[in-house]
């Protein structure tokens, strides 16, 4: 331990202390931490007093709804406290690992089974005491658990336990951080914690103190208690995410200077009226909301959202041409070179015939000028894109992060589209937008559909645009989920029937080549067996990532042109491919994907006016499949509907980092708040931010809350991955 000065128990200091103040205590005089309990709490990020507090239980285990072992009944959940007796861990017939463990109590005993957790048999020793919650089932006349929850009580008595998360076979068990947690309580007693919510907000939400829910969040005497201390330091987080949102929000509109475009709309409206096919009214609802964007003199910062197919492109050429109309030029930034490639071909289509005004032009206009600049693009035509996009001539460009490399410059670049935005990192997306004095207009568009309370925390800064209806003639796709010998025999039977009809198929697997470390199916092996066995004869191509451009380029125009059958492939194909006969996906080892990303593979089919077929195949065994990946594979066959596979992914995922790493890891930003059920939370603290910023972005009259907004949101090196602005 570290011969730092001790922290008395009352302090000298006077009124509520602040976060601040916790953040800046450490665990001197604190019972039973020595230097190796401290290594091991900062193992656990926790460094402070602040961090300690909270530390919340992941769960709390209410004793008084236990029952016996002799009262647990098949099919019915039930929480019930037993001693291990026995753990025994083996593989099953897929590699994959399986720990069994023998419980009881005074009253009876049965098995615990853990599919592909095999940490369980470090967790699990004879003789230790452990709260188990599940759904008993019955396997060959005797009852057993699959997966349950499972908490290490210890000797921990009382009507509540809080259960701690914990740092593994030697670290801090939950007993301990619950001492700790009192004493820090007990500490900070005297002196109260300071609460910045105003007493009318609290009565308002029904909201308790602060300091309350603190100690209730720890030592409840009731799940109700839980649930009032849980929902108002939830409330907590919330607000000062959306405080940040808010202001960062405010400031832009008060300090970019942005472009006010024409809102005459010309050449949308030619656009449009040349259109083969009429436009959903969402597509022209959102049209109007960024028209109306950018033709004000705030930037505008927007949001598009819009599942697979539902018409995302229109919506951009349209804010593309809006710039074009006045002078300017659009940027259309794409993550791949084959979707770079796609939108280049597909807005040249969309675009022809239409013409600007140009005075050094004889006929005194000429069409618009689009061009593709990637790192394919190479020599004279290089040459010819960036001296056009520096002098004007060219009217849009679209392109990959080519298009903000060092050495290219736009004359007068006024609207910038970014597609699959959480491709590109913030740095990138920031220099497209500062390419130019006066800043351009952004929308960012994504075909993975966030749910609404997602949207709102995440992108809080962002107006947001949704596109929730599919262009008419949109057939359908039938998603079957396929398991087994005799299922995959009959796939395989009726893939070769769709290809005997004259439509095509991708085959999509997780993994390039063989891996000893995951049981995958690889696009090598794969292309290989199918040619030897259930498609021989067809005409078969193998695309994936680690195959040169050209290469790529080769088998992709052949899959084009319906020079092959199948195409074999990893998820390379998950965007920028757009074949309107491709008719059949088979998505093998499909337990591999998550609900968002088989859901956009699927989106690769269903692009014309043919029935299309999505197929998962999964080779895990019924257990392991109920336990894992049923869920996921039964919402799928059962919708089509982005933003309903993105609530069921919600629920079934959970949030993410929301500040950090955009749901990519742990939730460090909302640690209680759930994006999946404080929906009234949000946007409460939502009304409350605003209320707070108003057009202060100094946030003078709430000091106690920009603290805390700058304690946990703009502390060094987040901010990058905060601001998009």
């Amino acid at each position: 331990m570290s011969s730092r000065k001790t922290e008395p128990a009352e302090e000298t200091g006077t009124g509520p202390l602040t976060l601040a103040e916790l953040q800046a205590k450490d665990f001197e005089g604190f019972k039973g931490i020595g230097e190796k309990r401290l290594a091991d709490l900062h193992a656990l990020e926790v460094d402070s007093v602040l961090d300690l507090l909270m530390y919340y239980p992941r769960r709390w285990v209410d004793r008084t709804q236990e029952c016996r072992v002799c009262d647990l009944a098949a099919g019915a959940s039930a929480l019930v406290v037993v001693d291990v007796l026995s753990v025994d861990k083996r593989s099953t017939r897929n590699g994959r690992s399986m720990v069994s463990a023998r419980v009881g109590d005074d009253t009876g005993k049965f098995t615990l089974t853990f599919f592909n957790q095999p940490w369980r048999s470090r967790q699990l020793y004879a003789g230790l005491t452990i709260s188990v919650w599940g759904k008993p089932d019955t396997y060959r006349g005797a009852l057993q658990m699959t997966n349950p929850i499972v908490d290490l009580i210890g000797d921990r008595t009382g009507r509540i336990v809080p259960i701690y998360p914990q740092s593994g076979d030697n670290g801090v068990k939950t007993w301990e951080m619950a001492k700790w947690v009192e004493t820090a309580l007990r500490k900070c007693a005297p002196r109260g914690v300071d609460d910045p919510v105003p007493d009318g907000v609290r009565r308002k939400y029904n909201l308790v103190p602060r300091f309350e829910a603190m100690k209730s969040i720890h030592l409840p005497s009731s799940m109700d208690e839980v649930e009032s201390a849980r929902r108002r330091l939830a409330f907590d987080e919330l607000l000062r995410v959306q405080t940040y949102l808010v202001r960062e929000k405010k400031r832009i509109e008060q300090s970019a200077r942005g472009i006010a475009h024409s809102t005459r709309s010309v050449f949308v409206n030619q656009f449009i009226e040349n259109l083969s096919f009429p436009l959903t009214s969402a597509q022209r609802r959102v049209i109007d909301e960024v028209s109306t964007d950018m033709s004000r003199t705030v930037p505008m910062n927007r949001l598009l959202q819009g599942d697979v197919g539902s018409g995302k492109t229109v919506v951009a050429v349209a804010t593309l041409l809006t710039a074009v109309e006045g002078g300017y030029q659009g940027a259309l930034m794409a993550p791949t070179e084959v979707l770079a490639e796609q939108h280049f071909a597909g807005v040249t289509r969309l675009l022809d015939g239409l013409v600007v005004s140009d005075p050094d032009n004889l006929f005194g206009d000429r069409p618009v000028r689009v061009e593709l600049l990637t790192n394919r693009i190479t020599g004279e035509q290089r040459r010819r894109v960036v001296a056009g996009l520096a002098d004007g001539s060219i009217d849009i460009a679209i392109g990959t992060h080519a298009l903000i490399q060092k050495g290219i410059e736009f004359k007068s670049l006024g609207a910038v589209v970014v597609d699959e935005q959480h491709r590109f990192g913030v740095e990138q997306r920031a220099r497209l937008r500062e390419m130019s004095e006066i800043r351009p207009d952004t929308l960012v568009m994504t075909a993975t559909p966030i749910p609404r309370t997602a949207a709102l925390t995440i992108f809080g800064d962002l107006d947001v645009s949704v596109l929730d209806e599919m262009p008419p003639g949109r057939t359908p796709i039938v998603t079957h989920a396929v398991a087994g010998e005799a299922e995959t025999s009959a796939m395989w039977a009726a893939v070769r029937e769709t290809v005997g009809r004259g439509d095509q198929v991708y085959v999509v697997c997780p993994l390039v080549e063989d891996s000893e470390k995951l049981e995958a199916a690889s696009a090598e092996a794969t292309f290989t067996d199918l040619c030897d066995g259930e498609l021989a004869g067809l005409r078969i191509g193998l695309m994936h990532g680690r195959m040169k451009s050209t290469e790529k380029d080769v088998v992709m125009g052949s899959f084009r042109r319906a020079d092959l059958d199948v195409l074999v492939a990893t998820t390379v194909i998950e965007v920028g491919v757009d074949v309107p006969n491709a008719t059949q996906m088979v998505i093998l080892d499909a337990d591999r994907f998550g609900i968002a990303q088989l859901h956009q593979l699927r989106g690769r089919v269903g692009r014309g006016d043919k029935a299309s077929t999505c197929w998962l195949v999964t080779r895990l065994s019924d257990d392991e499949l109920i336990a894992e990946m049923k869920p996921r594979i039964e919402a799928l066959v059962a919708s089509t509907d982005g933003f309903d596979l993105a609530e069921i992914d919600l629920q079934l995922r959970g949030e993410g980092t929301i500040m950090d790493k955009r749901q990519s890891g742990g939730s460090d930003d909302l640690k209680l708040a759930s994006l999946k059920t404080d929906r009234d939370l949000i946007e409460a603290a939502r009304e409350v931010a605003i209320g707070i910023v108003g057009d202060d972005t100094s946030l003078a009259a709430h000091p106690h809350i920009r603290d805390e907004v700058q304690l946990f949101i703009e502390d060094p090196g987040r901010e990058d991955f905060v601001v998009r602005n």
